[in-house]
């Protein structure tokens, strides 16, 4: 290559860096940057504080990223779920978030310093005030509810909620959870792949009670002035769901990465938190929440299960679950 050609060449070459530094690839899920989620708001407000370009990929974070490797485009995924982590971790892709824990304010002492959680909610059945009468209180109501009163859940196989459904019967229940299962199945109506056929089911009119969370009600209150869809709050305390960001350990921006976790934690993005995703924000006390979040029924405790306590039960959970279903 002849001297002057040399130069250009490394003047492109150059040129394309500095682009390829101002550039954020983030992957998230399909609803978190749809048009009604919080990532446009969110793309926004990071991009007005950096001066970069917050790019998102759109789709199943983890399976996506577990097939492309250390090939990734990622820089950071958002969307993780805490069912996830193991996978996750094991999978040695992540770095660490370099965050401080401190700031976050969760109903579970958070430690984990490779996923920042960036909100969450309590798992929970949602009913319809206008068909059920008297909300189960516990889960001994809801197995022993009328016979002609049908919920909806979703199949923990492929379904993040319904595997912390799972989970959250297991805790309670111990070695009789396979056993609470069989009571409870002739009250489920079908069980669907995801979240989003179930509250479908739910919202028309074909069940009156649907797994969700303790959060969905909000969305209805604010969004369409009703306020017959409520959480059933349960004595024996409820499964909190966390929602994951996680620095991807082969970024090629890899400041920027660090400046986005920390981002997570501002005021500016938790603000967007509640009503773009409809979730209580994890980094807030209670008392900055929107009134509407403030005002929904809390459970009196957490029943949540370790990363690992989960990891090592998950195969015979499931094969509890299947078996009482399938009879």
């Amino acid at each position: 290559m002849r001297p002057l050609t040399l130069a250009a060449g490394l003047t492109l070459i150059a040129t394309g860096a500095t682009a390829q530094e101002g550039v954020l690839t983030v992957y998230a899920p399909d609803y978190f940057t749809s048009e009604w989620g919080p990532g446009p708001a969110i793309e926004e407000a990071f991009e007005a504080e950096c001066g970069c370009d917050l790019v998102y990929a759109a789709g199943d974070v983890l399976p996506r990223l577990m097939l492309e490797g250390q090939r990734t485009e990622a820089d950071v995924v958002i969307g993780l779920f805490n069912d996830q982590m193991v996978q996750a971790r094991k999978s040695g892709l992540f770095a660490p978030h370099g965050q401080d824990n401190g700031q976050l304010d969760l109903p579970v002492d958070w430690t984990d310093d490779t996923f920042l959680p960036f909100d969450w909610s309590y798992l929970a059945f949602v009913y319809d005030a206008t068909r059920i009468d008297t909300p189960p209180a516990n889960f001994e109501d809801l197995a022993n509810m009328p016979e002609d009163v049908k919920l909806v859940i979703q199949d923990p196989r492929s379904s993040e909620a319904g595997l912390a459904l799972v989970y959250w019967i297991k805790a309670v229940y111990g070695d009789e959870a396979g056993a609470y299962w069989e009571r409870l199945a002739p009250h489920i109506l079908t069980v669907t792949a995801g979240w989003s056929e179930a509250y479908g089911l739910f919202t028309d009119g074909e069940a009156p009670i649907v797994l969700s969370y303790t959060t969905s009600p909000a969305y209805h209150i604010v969004a369409e002035e009703d306020e017959t869809k409520k959480a059933a709050i349960f004595e024996e305390g409820h499964y909190p769901y966390f929602e994951l960001a996680a620095k991807v350990a082969g970024t090629d921006v890899p400041e920027l990465a660090d400046r986005f976790m920390a981002f997570v934690l501002s005021d500016t993005f938790q603000d967007l938190i509640p009503m773009g995703n409809w979730s209580y924000p994890s980094a807030q006390p209670q008392t900055d929440w929107p009134e509407v979040f403030r005002d929904l029924p809390m459970p009196d405790k957490a029943v949540y299960l370790g990363e690992e306590e989960a990891d090592a039960m998950r195969k015979a959970a499931l094969e509890e679950w299947r078996q009482a279903l399938s009879r």
